[in-house]
């Protein structure tokens, strides 16, 4: 049961994702998608077991009564894109994607959209529980119609940007060895752009470094090549659904994008995560928008858009969702056009960044657990922070939307158990750097004594 997770199903190849589980995965997700429609849409990512997690999974979608499409080697937002789509008369009426996302290279998972909605939180748990009193295997013979969605992606991507030709910036990017690499050189090159790109070639060892944008180490090559060779850098993760943005002065991270984009959109809807800055919540409410907090996870941010209208959303960590001309879920190929797009409007990305209120904020910091501990260690935590120490800063509010974000009288402290990893997630913002020092160590100290409390009891 650990396989399935909040947001998707993400495990260890052979060791947790084998024959036997995945094809009973594909035949209870037939259940779940025959409601709808026969034919659904799967792609994979450039792990070099994805290619054989598809064998499986078709075979079970095929012994539950769908008809699948195979899309092949395609980023995760080509797999959304599809639900959008018809080919030759056929509408998918779900998708999935077969990824690892940015995890190791021996990790695996799923990501699944039914109805033009993700399937995520006790849809998923209740898929585990139903794959595993299963005592019978599914066998059947694989069929799969093939679909060329890449093209259609790309038509529709330059179709949607031609009036970027004749940009005179240079664009400088890293696909990391991820499935980026299969379709962002070629909508550079339609477009007629000045664009030079690192690690292209997906390779699902990751041979150059890990691909994951959120971490700085991971950007060394592509700064390098900015400063030699750039005006702008773009990294992706390993099936491009989530970005990073360099200019000379500036990582620009995902909260400070959505303020970018968002001052091209009249009295715009913005959803925010609990990590992001509130710089950009209160940024947005000065510029007239409606920016509303919610939880992290691109499952919880698409249900929320749609709920709410929203025109955009984001995360720290490089998820932007566009719906605003665009369909509503994460894509990071879209979201680095739409970004120069800005650029080529005049739009001085350091400079804007410059006139915001000045803050001082941590990374993400992570916070080592197990699996069984981080949700327990966060309901201590919760208690302790009724009747905190004497010592503790003193608490304005405490927002418990995903975690704690802890409210403190010059900026905010966040805890949150990921969802998708053993860890707890902190984050900490202060205007004073004093301060956001302060409210770390308090913090840190609290869960500590949250720690042992929970040691105590056994």
């Amino acid at each position: 049961m650990s396989i399935y997770r909040e947001y998707d199903i993400r495990g260890i190849y052979e060791k947790e994702l084998n024959e036997e589980t995945i094809t009973r995965l594909g035949y209870a997700l037939a259940e779940e998608m025959k409601t709808y429609g026969d034919y659904v849409a799967v792609g994979y990512d450039a792990r070099s077991h994805s290619p054989v997690l598809f064998e499986y999974l078709s075979a079970g979608l095929n012994a539950g009564g769908m008809k699948v499409l195979g899309m092949g080697l395609v980023p995760t937002p080509v797999n959304y894109f599809c639900n959008y789509q018809s080919f030759e008369g056929i509408t998918p009426c779900a998708s999935v994607m077969i990824t690892g996302s940015h995890n190791p290279s021996e990790y695996n998972g799923f990501k699944i959209t039914i109805n033009k909605a993700p399937f995520f939180g006790e849809s998923i748990y209740a898929i585990g529980r139903k794959i595993d009193a299963m005592d019978f295997p599914v066998k059947v013979d694989r069929q799969v119609i093939e679909i060329d969605a890449l093209s259609r992606y790309k038509n529709f991507m330059v179709e949607s940007f031609a009036h970027l030709r004749g940009m005179k910036e240079k664009i400088v990017y890293d696909c990391g060895n991820g499935v980026a690499g299969v379709i962002l050189p070629e909508i550079f090159a339609e477009l007629g752009l000045d664009a030079k790109g690192i690690y292209i070639e997906p390779d699902g060892t990751f041979p150059n470094h890990h691909p994951d944008p959120s971490e700085e180490h991971n950007l060394e090559d592509i700064k390098k090549l900015l400063a030699s060779d750039g005006d702008i850098a773009f990294a992706y993760d390993g099936d491009a659904d989530r970005i990073a943005v360099l200019t000379h002065k500036n990582n620009i991270k995902g909260d400070m994008m959505a303020l970018l984009y968002a001052m091209k959109m009249e009295n715009p809807t913005v959803i925010g995560e609990v990590k992001c800055s509130q710089v950009m919540y209160d940024t947005l409410h000065e510029r007239g928008a409606t920016a509303v907090m919610y939880k992290t996870g691109h499952s919880n941010l698409k249900v929320k858009m749609k709920e709410l209208h929203a025109d955009l959303a984001c995360e720290v960590s490089g998820h932007v969702f566009f719906a605003d001309r665009y369909f509503g879920y994460d894509d990071a190929l879209y979201a680095t056009l739409r970004m120069l797009e800005l650029v080529h409007e005049g739009i001085d990305l350091d400079e804007e960044i410059a006139k915001l209120p000045q803050v001082f904020s941590t990374e993400e910091i992570k916070v080592k657990t197990t699996e069984q501990e981080k949700f327990r260690l966060m309901e201590k935590l919760k208690l302790l922070l009724k009747t905190p120490p004497e010592w503790f800063p003193e608490i304005r509010d405490i927002i418990e939307v995903d975690g704690v974000r802890v409210i403190f009288d010059k900026g905010w402290g966040l805890v949150r158990a990921s969802n998708t990893t053993p860890i707890l997630v902190t984050r900490f913002e202060s205007t004073e750097q004093a301060e956001a020092v302060r409210y770390e160590e308090a913090l840190n100290a609290l869960i500590v004594e949250a720690k042992n409390q929970l040691k105590g009891e056994g």
